[in-house]
């Protein structure tokens, strides 16, 4: 009987909006959780760095590369996993009573997280948050967090101007330090199955991160624009999150169709690897709509491969015309079938497939200005997208 009453409560709350699901849960959380002091103490004993420390996502990459530069500078007291619900916390390393936190996850996950935590873990504690979103406004589920952090790190200007409107005054841009990640696996295109003698455009995304917003039809339609069934130039198109989004790859396979020159990978590579198939491939293309940051044209770009990207949202923080090619776009309201981006007032953009379509011609056919984006953009990820930015944060804040 007991079994039934939930299964039909469980039918029930499925029909509520899912918007209205989302800010109850989330504000449920907030009100149960503890929350920090108010006033941070002045210094603090290094830092943790709070995340999903194993996941195979951007965000969960880029909490890994805030550990290794805390730990390579001395300054991480362990690691912390609060990721999704499902994920139970759990703590590596020693962890100092007065050490700083930073929570490299996003504000609707970060009260839940916190919620499963000794309730004193909090107490004489400066919190920080380090929050990415990919469009200038934030949904209401995301303002419970601000009560739960004595700061923001955004990882560019675009992130920092949303995140101004939960915590305004208290957002600092601080760059993912991409330039003090892994190096690449030392293989050549054999490793990966891949010819010598064609001219390779990659894009990367994950399907958990929303196939609309990594815009990878267009990606499809711009190459084949480009080049039609030239067999000379090879589309590898490298996805992960397949095995839950099946009816997004059924669109992507319905776009590639016939096409003997587009192929799909989609085994989970481990990060030293999948920056091995960037440093592999002649061009990086990414087509977004929009991006927070945008972890691989910056991994691109510190490999010294020429990027093609929508101009427009957090990339243009790194991305410049001298550095990369930019795809004019024109903004328009955000239409998402999952939910997660649609909100009042949203835009993003929607690239010009034929300029894209340009620039890949234009790069493909001149090995020299390849070249010379490539050395362009190198030297400016390795001047702004360097541990320096993380450091000055941390000492700003009193971690020591």
């Amino acid at each position: 009987m007991k079994h039934q009453i939930l299964k039909a409560g469980h039918a029930a709350w499925r029909l509520l909006p899912r918007e209205f699901r989302r800010n109850a849960m989330s504000g449920i959380a907030a009100a149960l959780t503890r929350k920090p002091d108010a006033v941070p103490p002045a210094k603090s004993d290094g830092i943790v760095v709070a995340g999903d420390m194993a996941g195979a996502n951007g965000l969960a990459e880029s909490a890994r590369i805030m550990h290794d530069v805390f730990a390579a500078h001395g300054l991480a007291r362990g690691s912390m996993n609060l990721g999704l619900p499902s994920v139970v916390p759990a703590f590596e390393g020693t962890i100092s009573p007065h050490a700083a936190l930073l929570a490299v996850v996003n504000a609707p996950i970060l009260p839940v997280g916190l919620s499963r935590l000794p309730r004193d873990i909090l107490r004489h504690r400066r919190v920080i948050g380090m929050w990415v979103w990919e469009l200038p406004v934030v949904p209401k589920q995301w303002h419970y967090a601000g009560k739960f952090v004595h700061e923001v790190w955004a990882p560019s200007q675009f992130c920092a101007d949303a995140m101004q409107a939960i915590v305004p005054g208290r957002v600092r841009v601080v760059p993912y330090p991409v330039a003090t990640g892994p190096l690449p696996f030392a293989g050549d295109r054999n490793s990966f199955g891949l010819p010598q003698d064609k001219i390779i455009v990659l894009t990367i995304f994950n399907l958990a991160s929303s196939m609309v917003r990594k815009n990878p039809l267009a990606a499809i339609a711009a190459f084949k624009a480009a080049f039609g069934d030239n067999d000379n130039y090879l589309f590898v198109m490298k996805l992960s999150g397949v095995r839950d989004y099946a009816d997004d790859l059924a669109l992507i396979r319905t776009a590639v169709g016939a096409a003997r020159n587009i192929q799909l990978m989609t085994e989970t590579l481990p990060e030293p690897e999948l920056r091995g198939l960037i440093a592999v491939s002649d061009i990086i293309l990414s087509l977004h709509r929009a991006e927070g940051f945008g972890l691989i044209p910056a991994t691109a770009m510190l490999l010294g491969r020429p990027v093609i990207a929508t101009g427009w949202s957090g990339n243009v923080d790194f991305m410049t015309p001298e550095t990369s090619i930019l795809v004019s776009h024109k903004l328009v309201p955000v239409i998402d079938p999952r939910g997660t981006y649609e909100m009042p007032g949203a835009l993003w953009a929607e690239p010009d497939i034929e300029d894209a379509a340009a620039g890949l011609r234009k790069l493909a056919d001149d090995p020299a200005l390849r070249a010379r984006l490539g050395a362009a953009g190198q030297a400016y990820a390795r001047l702004k997208l360097g541990a320096e930015p993380v450091l000055a944060a941390a000492a700003a804040n009193g971690i020591v």
